[in-house]
């Protein structure tokens, strides 16, 4: 395993150029990327209906196509379901990465075209290894194996010929693993496969305990449950006890920060590295680039041409977009992108900002529909996961799980905000864990603060501690278990709250 370890950190090591090439010319890339989307698809359905071969330039494009959401996109997308093809992307559409996002009853089926496999998805993922190594140059993830927690796929009940099949990203992707991949990573396909979730879990757990892991990919909440079931099997105190060579865990889907010391109890020391990626079923999109640094480098060329819409702009129902060349940092953007699966300035509700332009930097700061606005605040997730972050570091907490909803106005009551938070371990104090999250909230927000400057339309935070298992048991309930779902972390109505608070 040491000579393959040196074989592909060499191989890992020539991207770098080509990632130095986009970040030197950004706006050359992209331009030359859209150029190659409407070309490629200028004989679709859409094209044609868009007059693709017409279109010189991305104004052109922002004039004749609009912005789409999902809701917008779907009669597409329903009709690629049903077997037909060429309506929005050439390739033969036979893969369909299944999204829920958040805990919504209503299922997203995203077309994953040969060209996105290829060119977006395997891409990052090479990427994110090349990087890794760039920044490592010593590092032996290669003489191990890396563990994968995949989803789950099916065949396409929707298509009458049954020749094509959906379900989540990271299930997609390890079913269409070239070779060497599948070489280097654990557990077996048919396991990682599995749709049963709690199944999985023990299976995945009872096959990799003995297996030399070396890096671990996957969302982190579901990842520290299987590193748990791991410990009980293997009667461990920590992980490196049964993987003494585990050395990185890239992660993504959800910000890291609040579950940084989860993850410290059951990994110990200072050799343990954390990288973060931004992989979503519509594509790869960024990767940290920097040991030092959780910012993004988003990438470039990837098949994926981006568009930004600003925070002015997001309930407008024909939003202005702008283009890489004009943002600025710190400010919020919803992410739109055309893509090589035919998904065409589609906003996709994750809202970014830039940390820089020089390279194009990001950090992912929330979603458009998940924050609260209940009294004007506009409290965003970035802004809770910062305030929660802040509240374990000064209380020596450690958390599982939490949600956040709006205690609407009454009669003889004002307003305030009620949390729902599972502590892996407890803080020293909940009065002084809701202190500081306040403050912090106030500290990273301006019109929070205002809105609670003597009380005058917001009480204090209101916080439940709950049971390790509620946000699971939950989950579970809703039958929504799997790395494809995530408890969303704010919500302008109660309806998450009030249920979960139903059961405890």
């Amino acid at each position: 395993m040491q000579l393959l370890n040196s074989i592909v950190t060499w191989v890992m090591k020539k991207r770098i150029h080509q990632i130095e090439l986009f970040m030197k010319y950004p706006h050359e890339v992209q331009d030359e990327v859209l150029k190659k989307l409407l070309n490629t698809a200028r004989f679709t359905e859409f094209g044609q209906r868009y007059s693709f071969e017409d279109i010189v330039n991305s104004d052109d494009f922002k004039k004749r196509v609009p912005v789409h959401t999902y809701e917008q996109l779907y009669p597409y997308i329903d009709r690629l379901l049903r077997g037909e093809q060429n309506v929005l992307w050439p390739s033969e559409i036979k893969w369909f990465a299944k999204s829920s996002g958040t805990t919504n009853a209503r299922s997203k089926f995203i077309p994953v075209s040969p060209e996105s496999l290829e060119d977006c998805h395997f891409k990052g993922g090479k990427d994110l290894l090349s990087i890794y190594v760039n920044n490592y140059p010593n590092t032996t993830i290669f003489s191990g194996k890396g563990l994968g927690i995949g989803g789950s796929y099916q065949v396409n009940e929707f298509d009458p010929t049954a020749s094509s099949h959906y379900g989540d990203v990271s299930a997609v992707i390890m079913q269409n693993l070239p070779p060497w991949a599948e070489f280097i990573r654990t557990p077996s396909l048919e396991v990682a496969l599995m749709d049963n979730w709690e199944e999985k879990i023990d299976r995945i757990a009872s096959q990799t305990a003995k297996v030399d892991v070396a890096h671990i990919a996957g969302v982190p909440t579901w990842t520290f449950l299987l590193l748990q079931r791991i410990l009980e099997l293997e009667k461990k105190d920590n992980i490196l006890e049964v993987w003494p060579n585990l050395e990185v865990f890239f992660h993504g889907a959800v910000a890291f920060a609040p579950y940084r010391n989860l993850f410290k109890m059951l990994i110990p020391g200072d050799r343990m590295n954390y990288w973060e990626t931004y992989n979503a079923s519509e594509g790869f999109f960024g990767i940290q680039d920097r040991s030092n640094s959780d910012e993004l480098l988003l990438m470039l060329d990837y098949g994926v041409y981006y568009e930004f819409i600003p925070v002015e702009e997001f309930d407008k129902e024909y939003p202005k977009t702008i283009g890489l060349s004009e943002v600025e940092i710190g400010k919020n953007y919803a992410l739109v992108i055309s893509t090589n699966s035919g998904l065409w300035r589609y906003n996709i509700g994750d809202t970014v900002k830039f940390t820089s332009t020089s390279p194009h930097r990001i950090k992912i700061s929330g979603r458009t529909k998940h924050f609260i606005n209940a009294f004007g605040e506009e409290v965003i997730i970035e802004n809770a996961e910062a305030a929660v972050t802040r509240a374990c570091e000064l209380t020596g907490a450690v958390i599982n799980n939490f949600t956040a909803a709006p205690i609407y106005l009454e009669k003889s009551k004002r307003g305030g905000h009620e949390w729902i938070i599972e502590f892996k371990m407890q803080p020293s104090g909940l009065e002084e864990f809701t202190k500081i999250l306040d403050e912090t909230l106030r500290k990273v927000n301006s019109d929070y603060d205002a809105k609670r400057a003597h009380d005058l339309a917001l009480v204090a935070p209101k916080i439940h501690s709950v049971a390790e298992g509620t946000f699971y048991n939950w989950m579970k309930k809703r039958g929504k278990l799997g790395g494809q779902y995530k408890v969303p972390r704010l919500s302008n109505s109660r309806e998450y709250v009030d249920e979960i608070l139903a059961m405890v």
